[in-house]
C-alpha cells in the first residue's frame, strides 16, 4: 500500500495496489479511522470513523493537494481512468 509523501497533516494517504482497476481514489487513514475518497469528481466513498468536521478537513485537503495525488495515481498504477 504506497503512502503519499509530502502532504502535511496527521493523515496518512495511500492506494491499495489491488483496487487500481477502481475509478482515481485515495484512502486517508488517521488512527483506527479509515476513508476513501473518488478523485474525479471528488466525493466521498465511505468512511469509518471521522466526523462530518473532519471529513470536510480532509476534503479541502485532497482538493489543495489533487494534482500531487493524480500523479500519484498515475505513477502507481500507470494510468487514470
Amino acid at each position: 500500500m504506497p503512502t503519499l509523501r509530502g502532504i502535511p497533516g496527521p493523515y496518512r494517504l495511500f492506494f491499495v495496489s489491488f483496487d487500481s482497476h477502481e475509478p482515481t481514489h485515495v484512502h486517508v487513514q488517521r488512527e483506527r479511522k479509515t476513508c476513501k475518497y473518488w478523485m474525479e469528481p471528488l466525493a466521498l466513498v465511505s468512511n469509518h470513523g471521522f466526523s462530518p468536521v473532519e471529513l470536510n478537513t480532509i476534503r479541502q485537503l485532497l482538493r489543495d493537494h489533487r494534482s500531487q495525488i493524480l500523479e500519484a495515481w498515475d505513477e502507481h498504477c500507470g494510468y487514470r481512468r
